[in-house]
């Protein structure tokens, strides 16, 4: 009987070369992906931790040619609240994450492949077929949202390309679990950069996220002096990260780099693995804004 095809093998079908990796031993055939801080060493018919990037006979192969989700939003929705304010964002995601957080709101698209009760499927769509589609709306820009930008980059600068031709703005909404490499990839083509600075503890990063702090406090300097306009984001969870300590570290972190850059504070509300954790009261976001705003 034949082995049915999984939705693995489709997303592979479509993949296409990358550029954001080095080869290690062309003798074996390992490489070693750059597009995130995990920087994957992958053997001939090996996938890196985000599942969607994987070592095809010594060429990197990474997805193209589809969206797992496709809405047009307000541009604060992402959020950037200082970049054509008042007007919307064609948002567009792939499938895939290098992070495995247990509150993810976007569980479904971001842990498709690693958690059997996603289950998401996926649209086919050309990067033309997006700007055509955010042009229809009047959208002044597009973003690559929903699961990890990063993990999917080559297919985010295709879009990015065919976005500044029609006048749109481009952005990403990231965990900035970033390199060096790929920001300079990404430099050219990106306006505006969403990370999110989930805590000021790297043991939670490592044990409940899977990433490093040092890895995001990196990439939110190098964005920063790349000249991409940046904006910050917590989502304060209660008991994860809501000390007033902790919150004074992640602020006293975003002005050492620049006291222009803004910082978002959002509320918590349960969700994926963490359904047993109380939503974030107004006082706590309130108190979060109070210390940003002294630092």
């Amino acid at each position: 009987m034949d082995k049915p095809i999984t939705l693995q093998d489709d997303l592979d079908s479509m993949s296409v070369p990358g550029d954001l990796y080095e080869v290690v031993d062309a003798d074996e055939k390992k490489i070693r992906c750059v597009a995130c801080g995990h920087r994957c060493l992958i053997k001939d018919g090996r996938r890196g931790i985000c599942k969607v990037r994987y070592n095809d006979g010594g060429v990197l192969r990474v997805p193209h040619g589809y969206v797992g989700a496709l809405q047009v939003d307000p541009i604060e929705k992402k959020p950037f609240f200082h970049v054509t304010p008042g007007e919307n964002v064609l948002s567009f995601g792939m499938l895939g994450c290098d992070f495995r957080c247990g509150y993810c709101q976007n569980w479904q698209i971001s842990q498709t492949l690693r958690d059997e009760a996603a289950g998401r499927d996926y649209m086919p769509a050309s990067a033309e077929d997006l700007i055509a589609l955010g042009r229809r709306y009047g959208s002044r820009a597009v973003a690559s949202t929903y699961n990890e930008p990063l993990i999917t980059s080559e297919w985010a600068v295709e879009v990015f390309k065919l976005a500044r031709g029609a006048g749109m703005r481009t952005f990403y909404v990231s965990n900035g679990n970033g390199t060096p490499e790929v920001i300079d990839y990404l430099r050219p083509w990106l306006d505006g950069y969403k990370i999110d600075l989930k805590t000021m503890q790297d043991r939670h990063y490592r044990k409940d996220l899977g990433g490093v702090l040092q890895h995001v406090l990196d990439t939110i300097k190098r964005v920063h002096e790349a000249g991409i306009w940046l904006e910050v984001l917590t989502l304060i969870v209660p008991g994860f990260n809501d000390s007033s300590a902790e919150l004074w570290d992640a602020a006293r972190y975003i002005r050492s780099v620049s006291p222009d850059i803004p910082w978002h504070i959002t509320a918590f509300h349960p969700d994926y693995k963490m359904m047993d954790v109380p939503r974030t009261t107004a006082d706590t976001l309130v108190r979060a804004a109070e210390i940003g705003a002294e630092a």
